[in-house]
């Protein structure tokens, strides 16, 4: 079906005027009739038939044999019946003219080969009508606007109406969110359980609540990503947007990467499935948590707050140690602990106790009344150095709770700040925190919450505020120069670039290589030394042999005709040595570069990602220390330099103890020539430059060693 065919159909699923409920039953505890039941008194505002051959009625209203036997059209179905029934179900509201359906039974390509051909069945039949579809193996949806209210899973409490959405992959997973999300309080506009997502993935749904008026925070929990390149753009579409940006944060379960390939590039080895889930996040303003509690600690605080306009954070507390503890996780979250103005230290020094710690973070002390955090919360948030605060109330003794969390709400609602609560105590104040409830201000029940709470709108504002770049397109490239290289190879039937040929790719896209000339002979060498001056490096040049250090097959720093000879014979003894079986092309002489910063850039291109980029400082020690970037491909300018000053070394480029800074620029700029030739030739799988020697600021970089894979 054509994509935008099967979006517009989703709005059968999303706000249908009429639905069937295919295997609805009136047997007690069975999914169908909880399903049934649930659209049937949810205050869904259209109208619901039950379809099930051996029932005349279910729940007093009358039921149907089959889809055809409802008098009038039908814009969506709900399927429950067994798998082996569900595509003839299928073609079923096909005939009927239905358009959408979500498909609830289990049991298709998650159980093997059988269920993965029933599922086959399933998708060519709604190609065939053009349905749009959820599921298999699914939960349902629920959407609480008031003009639909329909709950079209078998949870049995609709969700509190809000302005959250929640898309899950998982529907364990999604009745234990649901679950929590009403314990919490938190009001949810939509949600989603798409299962084995055979027809609509996660990026259809995006597309939607993208310019769904009722949703301002977008959940995920995913197992994967259907199209990544494609949720890369959606997802920056919906949160780059200064103006209208809907936050989405994700769980993205899978951390570890059984199973890694043995790739024979460092970016390979040090690449994973995670690796490239973190970076496609951060490419596109996706926010990752780890657990379902942030998912919606986060979620409240972006569906309720105003972004803070800095990184600095004032905190309250009437207990010094918990004040302590939301300053440590503020800092170590990106936070700044702001300092206060004299004028509003003095102004709480008149009005709180003696024994109080104006500076930031306040400590009111435990006795504080209601009075006193009124004085405290107000001076704070109005004090130009802060931009957000982080108010904690344990419960003192001999003092009413609700008098206190009544004060701070009545100060928060006045002002344009974001302002997280955390409520601590033994004692039931759950009548009292109502109130907070009541006036949409998020409260947690630890400091640890609210300060992480507050560092993530931080956070995602300084986002909003980046500077845009766009993807450079350099013109001084020979795309020529290089199918006819790839060509050779192929014809060769090689996947591997000797050395030679790495160079002459990396120099038709304009990377800074150093000269270099292929000996056939030691005569070869001797000249081609003289010609490029002394000192240089020999190198063998072999199809069969990918790491020349392993088999002997390398001399640096030959200053003369003397060593060139030695160094000649002794890399050709120790290779037919090692390798008597490799084909040898010759030797590569390279001029000697000079001594500067040696760092690693390369490119990996995963089966389900494309082309990732990787950064880190190089030589032999880059894989042990893993101190490393990546970005997907193609990237912008931007990035380029994210990049390079994300890796924790960043500061040795910066120059330290006295040391001149690096040249950044140009290797920002080599990292932007490389996203180019890589997305320009997918033939290449993978590609080392380790290392590119990085000079003092304006003097460039060298490529000194390249391997390529094809």
């Amino acid at each position: 079906m054509e994509r935008n065919k099967k979006i517009e159909n989703l709005k059968y699923i999303f706000s249908p005027r009429s639905i069937a409920v295919v295997g609805a039953s009136s047997r007690e505890e069975s999914v169908g009739r909880a399903l049934f039941s649930n659209i049937l008194f949810s205050g869904y505002n259209g109208i619901v038939y039950p379809v099930n051959p051996k029932a005349r009625g279910i729940l007093g209203v009358r039921a149907y044999r089959s889809v055809w036997d409802i008098p009038e059209a039908v814009d969506m179905a709900v399927i429950i019946v067994p798998r082996e029934n569900v595509p003839a179900v299928v073609e079923e509201c096909g005939e009927k003219g239905i358009k959408g359906a979500i498909i609830i039974t289990a049991g298709f390509k998650e159980m093997g080969k059988k269920g993965a051909e029933l599922e086959r069945k399933v998708i060519e039949a709604a190609e065939k009508y053009s349905i749009s579809l959820i599921g298999p193996n699914c939960l349902g949806m629920i959407n609480t606007d008031p003009a639909i209210s329909l709950n079209s899973t078998f949870i049995s409490q609709m969700p509190k109406a809000g302005n959250i959405a929640f898309i899950s992959q998982s529907g364990a997973l999604g009745v234990a969110a649901l679950e929590y999300a009403r314990n919490k309080n938190i009001g949810l506009s939509k949600f989603f359980s798409i299962g084995n997502k055979a027809d609509i993935i996660e990026n259809d749904l995006l597309a939607i609540l993208h310019d769904d008026p009722l949703t301002d925070v977008i959940l995920l929990y995913l197992e994967d990503l259907t199209n990544p390149k494609e949720f890369i753009e959606l997802a920056r579409k919906i949160t780059d947007n200064p103006e209208k940006s809907k936050p989405i944060l994700a769980i993205k379960s899978g951390r570890t990467f059984e199973g890694a390939k043995a790739a024979s590039s460092h970016t390979g080895a040090l690449g994973s499935s995670d690796e490239a889930y973190n970076t496609l996040f951060a490419q596109c303003g996706v926010l990752r948590v780890d657990t379902i509690e942030e998912l919606f600690n986060y979620a409240m605080a972006f569906a309720t707050l105003p972004l803070p306009k800095g990184n600095n954070v004032g905190i309250v507390s009437n207990a010094g140690g918990f004040g302590i503890i939301a300053t440590d996780v503020s800092v170590k979250n990106g936070l700044k602990v702001a300092t206060l103005d004299a004028k509003t230290e003095g102004t709480m020094r008149k009005g709180l106790s003696p024994a109080a710690a104006v500076s930031n973070p306040v400590d009111v002390i435990g006795d504080a009344k209601a009075e006193h955090y009124a004085l405290a919360l107000k001076s704070v948030l109005e004090d130009r150095n802060v931009d957000g605060v982080i108010v904690i109330a344990s419960p003192p003794p001999m003092i009413s709770m609700e008098g206190i969390i009544s004060t701070i709400a009545d100060v928060i609602v006045k002002q344009k700040k974001p302002v997280v609560v955390c409520c601590m105590g033994v004692t039931d104040i759950t009548e009292s925190l109502k109130i907070l409830d009541h006036n949409n201000i998020p409260h947690y029940l630890f400091p640890e919450a609210a300060a992480r709470s507050m560092a993530k709108l931080a956070n995602y504002s300084q986002w909003l505020k980046r500077i845009r770049t766009g993807v450079r397109i350099f013109k001084d490239v020979d795309k020529k120069k290089v199918k006819e290289i790839i060509a050779t190879a192929k014809n060769d039937k090689r996947n591997f670039l000797p050395e030679p040929e790495a160079h002459e790719v990396l120099r038709a896209y304009g990377f800074p290589v150093l000269e270099h000339r292929l000996a056939k002979s030691e005569s070869d060498c001797i000249s081609y030394a003289k010609e490029l001056g002394y000192p240089v490096v020999l190198k063998i040049v072999s199809s069969d042999i990918l790491h020349k250090v392993d088999v002997g097959g390398v001399k640096i720093n030959i200053c003369n005709e003397e060593q060139l000879k030695k160094g000649y014979n002794e890399i050709l003894k120790s290779v037919n040595k090692s390798k008597p079986e490799a084909n040898i092309w010759g030797v590569f002489v390279q001029q000697m570069a000079e001594k500067g910063k040696e760092i690693i850039i390369g490119m990996n291109r995963d089966p389900h990602f494309g082309a990732m980029l990787m950064f880190g400082m190089g030589g032999v020690y880059v894989e042990a220390l893993r101190d490393v970037t990546f970005r997907i491909a193609p990237i912008r300018e931007l990035s380029s330099k994210h990049m390079i000053q994300n890796i924790r070394a960043y500061k040795m480029l910066e120059g330290v103890r006295g040391e001149e800074p690096s040249d950044v620029d140009s290797v920002a700029e080599c990292l932007q020539r490389l996203s180019q030739l890589v997305t320009d030739f997918e033939e290449i799988v993978e590609l080392d430059i380790n290392p590119l020697i990085v000079y003092s600021e304006g003097k460039g970089a060298k490529v000194v060693d390249a391997r390529i894979l094809i």
